[in-house]
Parts: C-alpha cells; structure tokens; sequence
C-alpha cells in the first residue's frame, strides 16, 4: 500500500463494510413507508433505532436486504479475482460476475447444494431473499442462458436499468489503494463495469464508479469535501456523466441549508443510481462528524424512496471517513452477520496488504486457496 497507514486502513475498511450492513438494516423495515408514516411512528428524529424486520416474522432486529448480500459477494470476488493473478493474467472483473452468480444460488436454493467452491456460499443465513432487486435478479438468470450457471462470465447486460442495485454494492472498490500512478481509474472503471453486468443504463455504470472513486479517497486520507471533489472530476471525464454530476451538485447545493426531510425528497427516492448516490452523500454532508453518524443514517433512511440502499451507501460513506469505533454501539451489536462481515473484511484486508504470506505463483501454498479459488 502507498501512504496509508495500516490501523487506520483496517479501521475504514470494517468501517465501511459495518456502516454499509448498519445502514441497510436500519433502512429495510421503512423502505416501503411514506415519510409521514415514518415520522409518524418514529418519532420526530425518523429512525434511529432498529424496527423488527420484514423477513422471516417475528421480532428480529438487524436484518440485513440483498444491497449487504451482494456487497459480501463483491468483497468475496475481489479476493478471489486478486487470487488468480496469480496466474499472470492481471485482475479480471469478469471474477466479479461468477460471485453475482454465487448470490443468484442464494436466492434461488434452500441452501448450499455442494456444487460451488469457497467458503461464503456455505453460510446458510445468506439463503434468504431480502426484497432482491428485480433487475439484478433477471439480468443473472439470463445470463445463464437456461442453465444452471453464466455462460461466459463478464458481459454486460443488455437492459437499459439505472436502478440503484449496481450502486449499492460498489463500495469496496474504493476499499482497494491506489495502482500505480495514484490516480482512481482503476477504482471508477472496475466498480462500472462490475455495475454493467446487472445494469445497462450508463449512469447506473457511473454512479457505482464515482461511489468507489469516493471510498478510494476517503481511505487514502481525503477529507469527505476533498474526496466528492475527486469524484467530481473523474465524473467529468466520462461520456454520459450528466445525470450523476447535476444529483451530486444538487446535494451539495442542498447541505449548504440546514438538514431537512424537504431537502432529501427533492433529490428523488433513491430508487435510480444518481438520486441513490446524491441522498447518501447529502447525508453525509450535512451530518459529517465522527459524532453524527447516527443522525447521518436516521437521515439517510426516514424518507419515502429506498431507504435501505441509501442508508447502505451513506454507511459505506462514513464508516470508511471514520472507521468502526465512530459507528453506533447500539445498533452494531445487533447486526446480523456482523461475524461474516468482519471475517470478511479482515481477510480482504490480508489479501491486499499480506497476500505474499498467503499464495503466489511459486508458494507458498496455504488453504487460503481453497477459502478463495482464483475464479
């Protein structure tokens, strides 16, 4: 890594992953509710603690949707497309795909049938349809083509969706340091294309981009001003970025006055890409003390759109900017897969500072590759 010291990567890196899971699950229970039904309940704060789930009955607090299923997917991928550059060929997005494939299993099985490798697609709580996304669902099954897997991994779906189920999940994208010249292209570029395999529309492909863009200088020490501003100007220098830059200079103008319910529905309801992105960060810039992540993501979440995906991103946002001790205590205990998520998180973390303990071309040969195949 370049400039970044170790503890505090590995306390944006959980952060990021825990704050996304936190947002989610404070959001889920609310996603179909108007505002006023919100307040309402709620009291005149909106949601600050977690409701009882709308999966599986009964009173169960910290249900996670598919936006923290499929991000566990995306780390997951990450590691093992990082594993098979082992084999020379460079790190393939395309391995991205295949665990897209893995969580498709997930919502369609009971449970683990002993036909996939690796450690993650064994976890029996994962099999669980949380809401998933219509778009997401259909754009992998056809890539299966009738049949049981994808038939070539790595293509882009043919629909023309700008939902926000690319988004939601780009985050860790951002977790990786810079290559090479320092600059986010990589970061932009894998977590669009990742995007481009559930969803066609060029600005859902942007939106996931400029949010990796976004966590990338979060963890490489920019402040929250200075990293939208990163992302501005990688946004600009993309065909079709028009959308996306006019709903994040919206929220910008907007955090400029004091937070409001008003202001957050004027940005949309989060259920495209663009509005998705622009809620989350008005959250956080209206709220961006280490202190507030709380009100961030009661903010993010009480409004009539997606509040799931929107708490999601703004979580992501702000647990990487401040790392897991900012994150509220009170709702952290309680999240469920809080286990998965920071196994997950830590070994990411090895695989991307410590790998050369782990696997290489010429050893050494650890389990670790059985954990994560290179494909």
């Amino acid at each position: 890594m370049q400039n970044i010291d170790d503890l505090k990567y590995r306390a944006r890196v959980r952060g990021c992953l825990l704050g996304g899971a936190i947002g989610d699950a404070l959001g889920a229970p609310v996603e179909f509710w108007g505002s006023e039904r919100i307040f309402a309940e709620c009291g005149p704060d909106g949601v600050t603690e977690y409701l009882p789930g709308p999966y599986g009955g009964g009173q169960k607090y910290g249900q996670i949707t598919d936006d923290t299923q499929m991000t566990l997917f995306t780390v997951e991928g990450m590691i093992r497309a990082s594993v098979r550059t082992d084999r020379g060929i460079g790190f393939t997005v395309g391995v991205l795909h295949h665990a897209y494939d893995r969580w498709l299993d997930t919502q369609l099985l009971a449970g683990p049938d002993g036909s996939r490798d690796g450690w993650l697609i064994q976890q029996q709580w994962l099999y669980s349809q949380r809401a998933p996304g219509n778009t997401c669902m259909s754009s992998l099954i056809d890539a299966r083509e009738g049949g049981a897997r994808i038939a070539k991994f790595g293509e882009r779906t043919e629909n023309h969706s700008k939902g926000c189920g690319g988004v939601m999940r780009s985050a860790p994208f951002g977790l990786i340091p810079p290559r090479g010249s320092g600059s986010f292209n990589w970061q932009f570029d894998s977590a669009a294309k990742a995007a481009s395999y559930t969803h066609g529309h060029p600005t859902a492909q942007l939106a996931s981009g400029a949010l990796a863009v976004l966590v990338a200088a979060i963890v490489n020490a920019q402040t929250l001003d200075e990293a939208i501003a990163t992302t501005i100007e990688h946004l600009r220098t993309r065909k079709h970025h028009e959308e996306t830059l006019s709903a994040i200079d919206q929220a910008i103008a907007a955090a400029k006055s004091p937070p409001s319910m008003k202001a957050i529905e004027a940005l949309g309801g989060g259920w495209v890409a663009e509005e998705a992105l622009a809620i989350a960060i008005y959250a956080t810039l209206v709220h961006p003390g280490p202190e507030d992540v709380l009100k961030a993501l009661s903010l993010a979440v009480s409004h009539s759109g997606d509040s799931d995906s929107t708490g999601a991103i703004c979580g992501n946002i702000l647990g990487a900017l401040h790392g897991e001790s900012a994150l509220p205590v009170e709702l952290l205990f309680e999240l469920e897969g809080r286990g998965t998520l920071l196994e997950l998180a830590d070994d990411f973390i090895n695989e991307f500072t410590k790998s050369g303990q782990l696997h290489g071309d010429y050893g050494p040969y650890t389990r670790w590759n059985t954990r994560y195949p290179g494909w």
